[in-house]
């Protein structure tokens, strides 16, 4: 039987941080250690009781845990960029239903397991709503994985070469959340398309998959030659989901218009004689 530890009686505020210090270490608490001064100070000035304080203690190190687990997920879903629904400018696509957004953002169709799908042109907030509401669900303890569909499609044309695809499809499967950018952007050939098609099937009904899209579901006959194929495709990524339109007016289009007319409006006449200067000015 284990003797208790015994208490030390009499130990000095110093001692007693370094005791922390050195214990916080061992047992892998940096947030504890980073932040004990400042807990105490505030504990000293609101007069915490004991159970309060160490309550105080151990939420700031599982709160801390719980963002770095986060920031780990978002990390490892392999996200180009970061996008937020808080920065994502529904004013300037009215096409785009916030209600529906904030609701996909609470990420009960990820548990669900059905999918989602953004259809529209260029420029009007796909991907930055496919990443956005990926990373909400890699905040929220899902595991995400984010690719171009043609990456993905090279990915397992190689591995399909190389003997792996069944590990290979087998780890797409198993992340909670596949997103897949930019489908329809390019044709693919019957085998990538096959492999593919593959792929959804082993998250069918399991796990859900979100695309997004600049061609129409009418227009997926261009991607996926193959009619029967296509129409598999387009079954699984359909059934029981949201499909969301963003629309074909560009919003990158139209916000590069509005600052280019705004610095003509706002730009200063210049004399000509100022041109005439500046030449003389660098001849050698």
């Amino acid at each position: 039987m284990t003797s208790p530890t015994p208490r030390r009686h009499g130990m000095t505020d110093q001692a007693a941080d370094t005791a922390v210090d050195q214990a916080c270490r061992m047992l892998r608490l940096p947030s504890i250690r980073t932040q004990f001064n400042d807990i105490v100070e505030t504990a000293t000035r609101d007069q915490m009781s004991y159970r309060a304080f160490l309550a105080e203690l151990l939420l700031v190190e599982c709160d801390d845990r719980a963002r770095r687990r986060s920031e780990r997920r978002i990390r490892a879903a392999g996200f180009p960029r970061d996008k937020s629904l808080r920065a994502f400018d529904f004013d300037a696509n009215p096409n785009i239903d916030p209600a529906v957004i904030n609701t996909l953002a609470n990420c009960d169709w990820v548990k669900k397991g059905t999918p989602l799908c953004l259809i529209g042109d260029s420029g009007t907030g796909k991907s930055h709503l496919l990443i956005a509401l990926g990373t909400e669900a890699a905040m929220r303890g899902y595991r995400v994985k984010y690719t171009l569909a043609t990456k993905l499609v090279n990915e397992l044309v190689e591995a399909a070469d190389e003997k792996v695809l069944a590990k290979t499809i087998a780890r797409y499967g198993r992340v909670d959340l596949l997103c897949i950018d930019e489908l329809g952007y390019m044709e693919l050939d019957k085998r990538g398309a096959e492999l593919l098609f593959q792929v959804l099937t082993e998250r069918e009904e399991k796990n859900p998959v979100a695309i997004a899209s600049n061609e129409a579901f009418s227009g997926w006959s261009n991607t996926f030659p193959e009619p029967r194929l296509c129409a598999a495709i387009v079954d699984r990524l359909t059934f029981g989901g949201q499909i969301i339109e963003t629309g074909t007016d560009s919003y990158r289009l139209t916000r590069t218009a509005a600052l280019n007319n705004a610095a003509t409006t706002t730009a200063p006449e210049q004399p000509v004689f100022a041109d005439a200067q500046q030449s003389l000015e660098i001849v050698p």
